[in-house]
C-alpha cells in the first residue's frame, strides 16, 4: 500500500488532548489549519459530566469533526453514562485517559497510574463498548515508575484487548507519579519508541498510534512504516502552521492557506463567539504561535498579549497585530477591511 495512500485517513494524524491548551477554541482553530487530522478534546472527567454542566463540558462546533472527547475515571457505570452522554452529542469517538500524570487525577485514582489495575481498565472499557455504538479506544503510556519494561506495557494491552479494545494511543514515555510535575512528565523521561514499534510487531491486529516527540514531517513518514498513526501534541500547539504543512504532504492537492488567511478565517468565529460574552484572550491564546519562526512573529505574540485580555477587547486587536507584521501581511489586512 502506497504511505502516502494510507496517511490521507484523518485517523493517521491526530492531534493529543492537552488540558487546558486544546479547548473548543483551540479546536476550531485546527481544524483551520487541517481539515482532515482527528482532533481530541482535553480530558474531561465522568464525575464531571455526571454532576455538572452537559452542555458546556460537551459543547463544540461542527466543524471539529472528525473529534474525540477524552475521558477520565475509574468506575464502570459513571464512565458508561458519561459516554452515552457524549454519543449522544455526536462524538466520534471516546478515547479513555490512562496517560495523565498530575496529582489531581492521581487522588482521584485514573489517569496514569491505572496501567497498575488493567482489570479495572478492562472493566470500565466492556461496559462503555456495549453501551455505544461509537469506537472506543485507550491513550496509555509505555509504563510507570519502577514499571519501565515491555512486559508491563504488554500485559496492560493483552488485558484491555481481551476485552475487546482494538486502538491503543501509546504515549513512548513512562509517567513518573511521584516527584515530577505534569510539565516535566511530557519531556523528561526518556522517549523509547523501540517498545511502541514492537507493541506492534507482536500484536499486528491492533491499532498502534505514537505520541511523544513529533517534531517534522519526515519522522512522521518514518515513524508511519512502523504503527499505525501519529499523535502530535506541544508541536502542533507552540508551531500550528506545523499542520497546515502536514495536510499538505499528505493532500498537495488542497489549496495550502497562508497563515494571513487562517487568521482571516478565523475572524467570525471569534466575532461570534464574543457577541455570546466569551474574552478574546480565551481565543488569541491558541494563536500565538501561528507565526513562529517567520519574521514579525515576536511583534505578532507582543500585542496580542498586551492587548486581547483588555476589556472591550475585539477583532480591532488581531487586525493591528497583523499590521505589526511585514508587507505580506499587509494584502490581508487589506481583504478584511474590504
Amino acid at each position: 500500500m502506497n504511505l502516502k495512500q494510507a496517511t490521507t485517513d484523518h485517523r493517521k494524524i491526530s492531534i493529543a488532548p492537552m488540558m487546558d491548551w486544546t479547548d473548543r477554541h483551540c479546536r476550531y482553530f485546527m481544524r483551520l489549519l487541517s481539515p482532515s487530522c482527528m482532533l481530541y478534546t482535553e480530558m474531561v472527567t465522568a464525575a464531571a459530566i455526571d454532576r455538572g454542566d452537559v452542555a458546556k463540558l460537551l459543547r463544540y462546533d461542527e466543524s471539529e469533526h472528525p473529534i474525540a472527547l477524552q475521558l477520565g475515571g475509574n468506575d464502570p457505570a459513571m464512565m458508561t453514562q458519561a459516554a452515552q452522554r457524549a454519543e449522544e452529542f455526536g462524538y466520534d469517538e471516546i478515547n479513555i485517559n490512562i496517560g495523565c500524570p498530575s496529582d489531581r487525577v492521581i487522588s482521584g485514582q485514573f489517569g496514569a497510574c491505572l496501567m497498575r489495575t488493567p482489570d479495572i481498565v478492562a472493566a470500565c472499557y466492556r461496559s462503555m463498548r456495549d453501551a455505544v455504538d461509537v469506537p472506543v479506544t485507550i491513550k496509555n503510556r509505555i509504563g510507570i515508575d519502577d514499571h519501565d519494561s515491555y512486559e508491563f506495557l504488554e500485559n496492560f494491552v493483552e488485558t484491555l484487548s481481551a476485552a475487546g479494545c482494538s486502538k491503543f494511543v501509546v504515549h513512548a514515555r513512562i509517567a513518573i507519579l511521584g516527584g515530577m510535575s505534569p510539565k516535566d512528565n511530557r519531556s523528561v523521561p526518556p522517549l523509547n519508541y523501540e517498545r511502541v514499534f514492537r507493541l506492534k510487531r507482536e500484536h499486528p491486529e491492533l491499532e498502534i498510534v505514537l505520541n511523544g516527540g513529533v517534531q517534522d514531517i519526515e519522522q512522521i513518514d518514518e515513524l508511519l512504516q512502523q504503527i499505525d498513526g501519529v499523535m502530535i501534541g506541544r508541536q502542533a500547539y507552540h508551531h500550528p502552521y506545523f499542520l497546515v504543512e502536514i495536510e499538505h504532504h499528505f493532500r498537495p492537492e488542497w489549496p495550502m492557506p497562508d497563515r494571513q488567511t487562517i487568521v482571516e478565517r478565523m475572524l467570525p468565529y471569534i466575532e461570534e463567539q464574543l457577541a455570546e460574552g466569551e474574552r478574546l484572550s480565551r481565543i488569541t491564546r491558541h494563536m500565538l504561535g501561528l507565526f513562529a519562526g517567520q519574521p514579525g512573529a515576536r511583534a505578532w505574540r507582543r500585542h496580542l498579549s498586551e492587548n486581547d485580555h483588555k476589556d472591550g477587547a475585539g477583532v480591532g486587536v488581531i487586525l493591528d497585530a497583523l499590521k505589526t507584521m511585514p508587507v505580506a501581511a499587509q494584502a490581508a489586512i487589506a481583504r478584511t477591511a474590504g
